[in-house]
């Protein structure tokens, strides 16, 4: 983790898949979940996502804040913020509370922004699709 250096990317990471995984199928969990490698299937997780300059993710994805350094083809539903950084490609449509997208960020879609975040205890009980 020594490259990621930035207030977005340097929480801590309960699960993590390596660069050289590659998982077909849905993930969801709690937690904070940060991707190295290749996930083709929707992720539905109640907690942070990080998505690295190695990670790919062919699907949409759920979770509270999203950072995405690496490569996103789908659609985006967070209750917080989302984050593309410089390397970070975002194809699909987003509904976030808060979004940032640093130099040479790449965004591709439309963006739905929240009126107000949903409390901890409420943002678990809320389903979205």
């Amino acid at each position: 983790m020594a490259r990621y250096k930035n207030e977005y990317t340097t929480r801590n990471i309960d699960s993590l898949t390596g660069e050289n995984i590659r998982i077909i199928g849905k993930v969801e969990g709690t937690g904070n979940l940060r991707i190295d490698g290749y996930i083709e299937g929707d992720i539905d997780y109640k907690g942070d996502v990080v998505i690295s300059e190695t990670g790919r993710v062919k699907g949409n994805i759920s979770c509270s804040n999203i950072t995405i350094s690496g490569v996103v083809e789908g659609n985006v539903n967070a209750t917080g913020k989302l984050v593309i950084m410089e390397t970070g490609k975002l194809t699909g449509d987003v509904e976030v509370f808060n979004i940032v997208i640093n130099d040479n960020g790449f965004f591709h879609g439309t963006c739905k922004m929240r009126a107000n975040k949903p409390l901890e205890n409420e943002a678990s009980e809320e389903s979205f699709s």
